[in-house]
């Protein structure tokens, strides 16, 4: 693990492993750069994986100002890692919340993006599963252990994650809890949920914002899109619509999964590996 200083003084984690071309890794709302180890392990022999944890997220410092934890400024750290390590360009991997940071990065350094692959999340994300994921952020459950927190995350996605090992959920959910002598305790910064309540209540005076002109900043990029294929946040209607905007958009529904997919399925890592083909037959003299 490694750290570089953020322009406002935050001590921002990342991790740099491999050789080839750069794919930076940006985790959802709640994770860190670990949730990226199975595409390490499948293409760390041919690419350059770097991961960042988000500032207040893993491994990197909290922000004094709860209020910083917001897309624009965990864009800029992005932008701000990329030039710390002195790359032209990156393809960047986004899940969840690191999408849409890919997407506003289109906005802002175009000239910076070999290409982009989004992990179940769009320019149109479903109410309800914006609903669902709020009650859990910021808030530790009341258990013991890993082992009772990855039984408790069995249960509860069932119906949209059948068939996951408990040893799956178990690595699952050390993304997001540690344990303590008082119980599981957070990874991340619990004010992250301060920030989504005043970004909420802005919102609910000015509606959301509209993110198909960010989507459409990523034309004539190598583009792929991994989906949950029981994701209750990106739907397969708005999947849809992303695909009839980019015809050539690599698209993957990941069978048995919702949001969002762990990587380390067959049908992710097929659609990882045409995207990444297709970075580096654009990119190759």
């Amino acid at each position: 693990m490694s750290r570089f200083t953020s322009s406002d003084g935050l001590a921002l984690a990342f991790r740099d492993e491999g050789t080839g071309p750069a794919l930076l890794c940006l985790p959802g709302l709640t994770r860190n750069g670990t949730d990226f180890d199975p595409v390490r392990t499948a293409f760390g022999h041919a690419w350059r994986i770097i991961s960042l944890d988000s500032r207040g997220r893993g491994a990197s410092d909290h922000d004094p100002q709860f209020l910083n934890y917001d897309v624009r400024v965990e864009t800029r750290d992005a932008i701000e890692l990329i030039d710390h390590l002195a790359l032209p360009q990156v393809a960047v991997l986004g899940t969840s919340r690191g999408g849409l940071i890919a997407m506003s990065m289109a906005a802002i350094v175009p000239d910076r993006l070999s290409g982009v692959a989004l992990v179940d999340v769009g320019p149109e994300l479903a109410p309800e599963g914006l609903a669902a994921i709020m009650p859990h952020v910021g808030r530790a459950p009341d258990l013991p252990s890993l082992d009772a927190a990855a039984a408790r995350l069995a249960q509860v996605n069932a119906d949209r994650f059948p068939g996951v090992s408990p040893a799956q959920w178990r690595t699952w959910a050390a993304g997001v809890f540690r344990e303590t002598p008082a119980g599981l305790a957070l990874t991340y910064d619990p004010r992250l949920r301060d920030a989504l309540l005043a970004q909420a209540e802005a919102m609910a005076e000015t509606g959301p914002p509209d993110l198909w002109p960010l989507f459409d900043l990523l034309k004539g990029l190598p583009l792929a899109l991994l989906r949950g294929a029981n994701s209750d946040l990106l739907t397969a209607e708005a999947a849809d619509r992303m695909q009839a905007r980019f015809p050539d958009m690599i698209r993957a529904d990941i069978p048995d999964r919702g949001h969002v997919p762990f990587l380390d399925e067959p049908a992710s890592r097929a659609a990882l590996g045409a995207f990444l083909a297709r970075v580096t037959d654009r990119t190759d003299p």
